[in-house]
Parts: structure tokens; C-alpha cells; sequence
């Protein structure tokens, strides 16, 4: 049941609102000024508030800035002497919305409602951003994850290409949402592209889009990841594995900041950064011609090589406290122990799969395995069968 504060000076309006809303099955406070309306809304949690703008001891556009102080719920401001400029004024400092005496009933309620989607909605997308945010946190304290951490924290900031190097499993794509996320392009979009995943035929589809027509399953017209990346960053995963023919094409965009779809002639502008990684020496491939140098060039303006997991052994009891918690969470079981024993059995593992290995260990012994976990289980589950 969502619950309602008002704040305003005149009783029967308090009471009026009260009962109407009480009706409607809200849940309601009141308070007979500002004042006591920010300590309510500090003290306790509400889902929308009322607040009159004509007030003693505190004017209603005051108590606005000090609410949002306090409270994330949205402020709708109700007044019986507001001009248009007091309105303007009020959704400029964040209000949701107006609504001038005598109040309308109708448009009252449903502006509440339309309020608590909006902010349900919000709710809801912090919610997600903060999974998301844990899901792609990079995890480890030893000395290579903090120098990896400390050129994120000088590259991030700037639209400087960044190639990200390491074997499979070592947490590359980790790199590039952190490059993304602290970035002044983080409310942009952050898009993936897997260039080993897409046939040589189809990655420049994938890339630059393609024209209604261009080819026999082209039904429709298809936009690329360089313009859905537009304002944010394109991640190229595997850029090694990628076809000379699209290495030339992703030279040209890099170089003039267009593209063309497949099947068309009309340059589209585009304001994106590229981030790459590859699990290959992109020098050997350049050798045996099969990676253009001057892309290379273009890609590699900072290096960042990501260690595999033996590198940063002191970085398992950490990786492994993680994934537990996070897969018990997602079994809906309480967080399981590890023993040290255990703990130490795992280090003595050679992770050939580098992170993205032990993960998968730390799920099966989540399923499999007792609480605590215990270096027996190791033995049983975590040991390689080849």
C-alpha cells in the first residue's frame, strides 16, 4: 500500500485529502507545515508527497529543496495563489508536477498514480543498474588488479582508444564496462559485439547496418552497433578474429567518425568510442598479414593486459567469496562458507580457464557441496577430469 505525505497549512484540506485518498486505499500522513513535513519525510519512507506552496514558518518551494534532500519520493506541489511562474519555477527544481486549488479531484489521483509508476519505475531501474554494476565488478586486490584499476581511473575520463589484451576468461569485458561506466559516456549506450561469434559474411551487417534489399534476407533496414553505440561506447570482443575486409571498413569509421550501411550510399555520423580486446598477439597477426597495421594503431592508444588467474593467485579467496554469495543469492539459499583448507586447494589449482573457470567450479560446489565447503570437495568437484 503506498503511502502519501501532505504538507499544508489549512486542516480541511488536510482532512479533505485524508479521506479522498484514504479511500483511494493510500495510506496517509500529514503535516500542518513545512517544517514538520521535511522531519516526517526524514523519519520515514513515503512514495509520493503533497506539498501546498503558501505556508507559515517555511514557503512551499523552500520545503521542495529541503525534501529532495531527504526523500527520493516525488513532490507535488498544490497551491491556491500560484501564478505560472511559481509553476515553472516548481518543476524546474525537480517537482513532478502542479496543480493549482480548487484541486480536481480526477487529474489529483491520477497524477498520484502516474507518479508512483514513475517512481516504481525508477525503483525498479536502480535496482537493475545496481545488479548489473555487481554482476560486471571487477574483483581482486592484488598488485596487477590495482595498477589495472589505476589506468582506468586516468584513461576512463578521456575518449581515448583502449585495446584490452589476455587470455580467455581473464575478465577483459570487466575492463571495458569499467572504461564505460566511468566514463562522461556512461549514461550512454554500452554495446558488445563478439566479432569470433558473427560469420566473416555477416560482421559488417552487424557493424554498420545494412539497406532494406542489400542482400537476400535483408527484409528490412538493419541498424549496426556503430550507430546503436552512438554517444556511448562499442566494445569489439575478439577484434583479432575479425575479416580484413571489415578491418578496413572500422579503419574508415575510426578515421572520418562515419559510416555507410551495407547496400547504401548515404554517410551516417557517428560519436563513438571503441574499446577492443583480443585473446591473440596482434603483432604476430600482423606479421602473417591477416591484421592491418594502421588499425592497429588506431585501436591500441592505450594497452591494457589483463593477468591470468596463476598470476594473481591471492585474488582467489576473494573471486571465490564472490560467486558463492552470488550463487546462493541466485538459489535463494543462505551464503555458504569455505573452509581455508579448501581455499588453499583451490590456489593449487592451475586455472587453464582463468576466471571464467572458477566461476563455473564455484557453481557446481554451490549445488553440489554441504555448508561449509570443505577442501574434500575440492578434490570431488573441482579437480579436472582430463
Amino acid at each position: 500500500m503506498a503511502r502519501i505525505l501532505v504538507i499544508d497549512d489549512e486542516k480541511s484540506i488536510r482532512n479533505t485529502l485524508r479521506e479522498i485518498l484514504e479511500y483511494e486505499k493510500f495510506m496517509v500522513e500529514d503535516a500542518a507545515d513545512g517544517v514538520e513535513g521535511i522531519v516526517k519525510a526524514r523519519e520515514q519512507y513515503f512514495d509520493a508527497i503533497l506539498c501546498d506552496i503558501k505556508m507559515p514558518k517555511m514557503d512551499g518551494l523552500e520545503v521542495l529543496d529541503q525534501l529532495q534532500a531527504v526523500s527520493d519520493a516525488p513532490v507535488i506541489m498544490i497551491s491556491g495563489h500560484g501564478t505560472i511562474e511559481t509553476a515553472v519555477q516548481a518543476l524546474k527544481k525537480g517537482a513532478y508536477d502542479y496543480i493549482a486549488k480548487p484541486l480536481d479531484l480526477n487529474r489529483l489521483l491520477v497524477t498520484i498514480r502516474n507518479a508512483l509508476d514513475k517512481a516504481s519505475l525508477l525503483d525498479e531501474t536502480r535496482r537493475l543498474r545496481r545488479k548489473v554494476e555487481q554482476r560486471y565488478r571487477m574483483i581482486g586486490e592484488s598488485e596487477s588488479m590495482q595498477s589495472i584499476r589505476e589506468l582506468i581511473g586516468k584513461v576512463a575520463s578521456t575518449d581515448a582508444r583502449v585495446l584490452i589484451t589476455g587470455s580467455n576468461g581473464t575478465g577483459k569485458e570487466l575492463v571495458a564496462r569499467q572504461l564505460h561506466a566511468l566514463s562522461k559516456r556512461a549514461e550512454g549506450p554500452f554495446v558488445e559485439v563478439n566479432c569470433a561469434a558473427i560469420p566473416s559474411e555477416l560482421i559488417e551487417s552487424q557493424l554498420f547496418g545494412h539497406e532494406k534489399g542489400s542482400f537476400t534476407s535483408a527484409v528490412k533496414q538493419h541498424k549496426g552497433a556503430f550507430e546503436s553505440a552512438d554517444g556511448g561506447s562499442l566494445f569489439l570482443d575478439e577484434i583479432g578474429d575479425m575479416s580484413l575486409a571489415a578491418q578496413a571498413k572500422v579503419l574508415r569509421a575510426l578515421q572520418e567518425n562515419k559510416i555507410t550501411r551495407v547496400g547504401g550510399e548515404k554517410e551516417i555520423p557517428v560519436d563513438v568510442r571503441v574499446i577492443t580486446a583480443t585473446n591473440k598477439n596482434l603483432k604476430e597477426e600482423i606479421q602473417r598479414k591477416t591484421f592491418r597495421e594502421d588499425l592497429y594503431h588506431r585501436l591500441s592508444v592505450i594497452i591494457i593486459d589483463v593477468p591470468p588467474l596463476k598470476n594473481r593467485q591471492e585474488d582467489i579467496p576473494l573471486l571465490t567469496a564472490h560467486f558463492i554469495e552470488e550463487f546462493c543469492e541466485a538459489q535463494g539459499k543462505p551464503v555458504m562458507e569455505i573452509t581455508p583448507e579448501a581455499l588453499d586447494a583451490l590456489k593449487q589449482i592451475n586455472w587453464t580457464g582463468n576466471i571464467r573457470e572458477l566461476r563455473n567450479v564455484v557453481e557446481r560446489l554451490v549445488i553440489l557441496c554441504n555448508d561449509p565447503i570443505r577442501a574434500e570437495d575440492i578434490q570431488r568437484y573441482a579437480t579436472p577430469l582430463f
